[in-house]
């Protein structure tokens, strides 16, 4: 018997949650794109607080990791929804004809920022362009690309990134890519000074990140076990910006016993400082919140860079069916 029946669904949709007693709850597998982080909260604390328990869902949650890719067992139907990095994997989907979707944007920032080192001539964006810059094969063939086409970077000051922050210590003139709610952290532990910090999407890089793809069958053919995940990510995102997420960061740390709580305290609150999750569209349509503008915003920047081409249908890439419905908006603090 189907989880939800007519009266199931009109609790779900007058209540916001559904009971679950009485039905056996959604098997759903959902797969991360990296090793669990402060930057998956949201989805961990949806599962230690029994929030997809009270939407029907019973998720596993498969981490991945710098040999794992996850991504590749979407399709197949071993995994129902992916962490996806941001739009430009969807776009290669569509280019592709693989049929997955984005349904969900749970970051309104990628976390995707530059370094520098503080008064030495580097405090601003701008700036950066005079100095030796660090930057890994896939940065120089996506964002790189745009900081080239949008504010005249040159591939001539790229030096290789090896995800080592060593060498951006030690050269007082260099930037670094990274990733806001990480590297910062490591060079202050280890290079013993605040760099700055200059977040790509703060200077126009518009992509949504750490969205939610699921396969364009599961779509058409249950888009209310869609929503109810949707749905229930979201306050589990609100949950752990804003309530006690000491749960689910015991979580974390148990599938990736490497990380500590001071790198998930740092995580989490560079997460709420700079409105990583809960900015923009999400401020009035609830996290994971999605707009057309936008999408076609990203696009546009990522053809004129020649990241991406004008022949894609991007609009394939996602749908908002499931997004801006404004789920759990009464869980964010009103001061």
């Amino acid at each position: 018997m189907a989880w939800v029946n007519r009266l199931a669904t009109l609790t779900l949709v007058i209540g916001g949650l559904a009971p679950t007693g009485a039905f056996a709850l959604d098997k759903v597998t959902f797969g991360t794109n990296w090793l669990a982080e402060a930057e998956h909260g949201g989805f961990y604390q949806a599962i230690v607080d029994g929030t997809y328990a009270k939407y029907g869902l019973d998720v596993t949650l498969l981490p991945g990791g710098p040999q794992v890719d996850r991504e590749i067992l979407l399709p197949s139907g071993k995994l129902d929804f992916y962490v996806g990095g941001n739009m430009l994997q969807a776009y290669s989907a569509v280019e592709q004809h693989v049929p997955i979707v984005v349904v969900a944007g749970f970051f309104q920032k990628e976390p995707q920022c530059i370094l520098s080192h503080p008064g030495v001539g580097l405090d601003t964006f701008e700036s950066l362009k005079t100095a030796p810059i660090f930057i890994g094969k896939e940065g120089l063939t996506s964002f790189y690309r745009w900081m080239v086409s949008q504010y005249g970077f040159s591939e001539d000051m790229v030096k290789p990134y090896t995800y080592n922050t060593a060498p951006f210590i030690a050269d007082k003139k260099s930037a670094q890519q990274g990733y806001a709610t990480s590297e910062p952290y490591a060079v202050e532990t280890q290079g013993g000074f605040k760099p700055n910090v200059f977040l790509l999407a703060d200077n126009g890089f518009s992509t949504y990140s750490t969205t939610i793809e699921t396969r364009s069958d599961l779509v058409e053919k249950n888009p209310d076990l869609v929503q109810r995940f949707v749905d229930a990510s979201a306050i589990g995102w609100y949950n752990y910006l804003y309530g006690d997420p000491a749960k689910a960061n015991e979580a974390i740390k148990k599938d990736n016993p490497d990380i500590t709580d001071k790198e998930l305290g740092f995580a989490r609150d560079t997460l709420k400082r700079d409105g990583i999750v809960d900015s923009g569209g999400s401020l009035q349509d609830g996290i994971g919140a999605m707009s057309d503008a936008r999408q076609k915003d990203f696009f546009d920047k990522m053809v004129k860079a020649g990241v991406t081409s004008p022949d894609i249908d991007y609009k394939k890439s996602y749908t908002l069916q499931f997004v801006n419905k404004k789920v759990g908006l009464d869980l964010r603090p009103k001061n």
